[in-house]
C-alpha cells in the first residue's frame, strides 16, 4: 500500500548511507517517491540503494561548499519536491584552544551545509507547487552536550533556520525539523559504548531509538498528511526530556 502519496515526487535525502537515511529512503521509495540518496560513502550508498529498492538514485559528495549542495540537486536529474537533510557529525569537544577544528566541522557539516541545501532547494524547485524540507535537529540543542558543545551549538542554529525558512517559504513550501535522542546508528557507536546504561536510564521508555522510528516521522513531515506542520522541532527520544 502507498502509505505516504508520493507518487513522482523527487526528495533529496542527504546522510543517505546512514542509518536514518536507509530507512527513510525504504519508506519513501515505498510511497511513491523518487529518493535521490547523497553520501560521501561511496560503496555504503550502493549498499543503501540496493537495501531501499524502488526508485532509487545515488550521488556522492561530501556537501562541503554551495557549488557541491547545488550540484547535488542537479545529479537527480529532476525539480525536487522534497529534501531530508540528515547529514551531520557528532563528535566530542575537548573544548580547549587547540582544537578549534572541532567547532569548524560541527558548524559546517551540522549548519552551514544545511543552509546551502536549502538555497540549492529554493532554486531548483517549481515555483507555486508544494514542497517539505526535513532537516535533523538534536535534543542536544535545547538540553546542552557537557561533552559536545560545538555539536549543541549547531544543532541550536539549525532551530533558527528552520523557524526563519518556515516563515519565509510559506505557504508552498513546509519546513520543519526531527530532534533525535540517541539512536542505535554507526554514528552513536562509540557514545552509547562509553555511556552504558546511564544512555537508557535518561529515557522515559527505558530504551534506546532505532532509525526506522525517526524515519517514520519524516516520512510523515514529507506527506499530505502533514499539510498543516510547519516550522516544528519534534522531539523522537523516547521521552528523555521528561526524565
Amino acid at each position: 500500500m502507498n502509505r505516504y502519496g508520493l507518487d513522482g515526487k523527487t526528495i533529496v535525502v542527504t546522510g543517505g548511507a546512514g542509518g536514518i537515511g536507509v530507512e527513510c529512503a525504504k519508506l519513501l521509495a515505498a510511497g511513491g517517491a523518487h529518493v535521490h540518496l547523497v553520501d560521501p560513502r561511496a560503496d555504503a550508498l550502493a549498499t543503501a540503494a540496493e537495501a531501499a529498492g524502488g526508485n532509487v538514485t545515488t550521488h556522492v559528495s561530501e556537501l562541503d561548499s554551495p557549488d557541491a549542495c547545488a550540484t547535488a540537486f542537479d545529479s537527480a536529474g529532476k525539480s525536487p519536491f522534497g529534501l531530508v537533510h540528515l547529514a551531520g557529525v557528532f563528535e566530542d569537544d575537548p573544548f580547549e584552544p587547540e582544537t578549534q577544528d572541532v567547532w569548524d566541522r560541527a558548524i559546517q557539516v551540522n549548519l552551514k551545509s544545511a543552509y546551502d541545501m536549502a538555497v540549492a532547494y529554493e532554486g531548483r524547485r517549481t515555483r507555486g507547487s508544494s514542497g517539505r524540507m526535513v532537516f535533523t535537529a538534536s535534543i542536544a540543542a535545547g538540553r546542552g552536550s557537557p561533552d559536545a558543545t560545538a555539536y549543541s551549538c549547531a544543532k541550536a542554529g539549525l532551530h533558527g533556520l528552520v523557524r526563519s525558512l518556515a516563515k519565509k517559504m510559506s505557504p508552498d513550501v513546509l519546513v520543519n525539523a526531527v530532534a533525535p535522542g540517541i539512536i542505535v546508528t554507526r554514528m552513536t557507536t562509540e557514545l552509547i559504548a562509553r555511556r552504558g546504561n546511564s544512555v537508557t536510564d535518561g529515557t522515559a521508555l527505558g530504551r534506546l531509538g532505532e532509525p526506522e522510528e525517526v524515519a517514520h516521522l519524516i516520512a510523515f513531515l514529507c506527506s499530505a498528511g502533514a499539510s498543516y506542520i510547519n516550522g516544528q522541532i519534534i522531539g523522537v527520544d523516547g521521552g528523555t526530556v521528561l526524565r
